[in-house]
């Protein structure tokens, strides 16, 4: 398996056959952007990271929440590659806003086994990190297709999941956002976790404590991947072999 990161909580799954897409935040424009105006996919920086990075099987998007850090790229994609996308109404909200067909859009709400390709997504609920003055929109919803260029505040959170990815005999969890569920997790386990830190330098001790408790200690991944949720270009590639087992 070889598993692209691209910053924040992007992640892209190559089986050799089929690619899935992770959320879906390529193409990065500053957050500058945002605060004083409105935001879009840089097309052209999209066609060139896909030539770059070999993107070319792409069957889906599963996208964890509808922030625009995690949705902004996935019309995009879709469109080009014919993907299917698969999130809340909110994240569905975005990709009809970008003209992706009601056909190719799946909605999950928690719970639900997908089967694509070579790999089976379980969807997990799972809770935000603590909101900030740039993401207080936590439980709010995107209602009705959201077009690009759209301001920030235009995507809401709209619910968070995390994924548990099972393909070539492995398990991978992949977990967005520093906060948790209280034994949400009993019972699953993953030889790779895929774990989204932002917010753990401004928390105090015990809620460190806890949060790898419910995370990594009930996991018991063989591999942590930590994502801070500021990386601005590809971090790494995982490449075949890299990932335990």
């Amino acid at each position: 398996m070889k598993v692209t990161y691209f910053g924040a909580t992007t992640l892209l799954f190559d089986d050799g056959r089929d690619q899935i897409l992770f959320d879906a935040h390529l193409t990065r424009p500053s957050l500058a952007r945002y605060l004083f105006g409105k935001g879009e996919t840089d097309q052209a920086l999209a066609e060139e990271l896909i030539r770059l990075h070999r993107i070319d099987r792409l069957r889906a998007i599963f996208v964890s929440h509808s922030h625009h850090d995690h949705v902004m790229d996935a019309p995009t994609l879709a469109e080009l590659f014919g993907a299917e996308v698969y999130g809340t109404s909110s994240t569905l909200n975005v990709a009809r806003g970008g003209g992706v067909p009601e056909e190719r859009l799946h909605a999950f709400s928690g719970g639900e086994s997908f089967l694509v390709g070579g790999y089976r997504i379980t969807v997990l609920p799972s809770l935000h990190s603590k909101p900030t003055a740039l993401n207080n929109d936590l439980g709010q919803t995107i209602d009705a297709p959201l077009r690009q260029p759209a301001r920030l505040r235009d995507y809401k959170e709209g619910g968070s999941f995390d994924f548990l990815v099972e393909a070539q005999g492995k398990r991978f969890l992949i977990r967005p956002s520093f906060n948790y569920i209280e034994g949400q997790l009993d019972g699953v386990r993953a030889d790779v976790l895929f774990l989204g830190v932002a917010g753990l330098a401004r928390a105090d001790a015990e809620t460190e404590a806890r949060f790898f408790a419910e995370t990594v200690e009930k996991v018991r991944p063989k591999l942590v991947t930590p994502s801070t949720g500021t990386i601005s270009s590809p971090l790494w590639t995982a490449r075949p072999g890299a990932c335990p087992g």
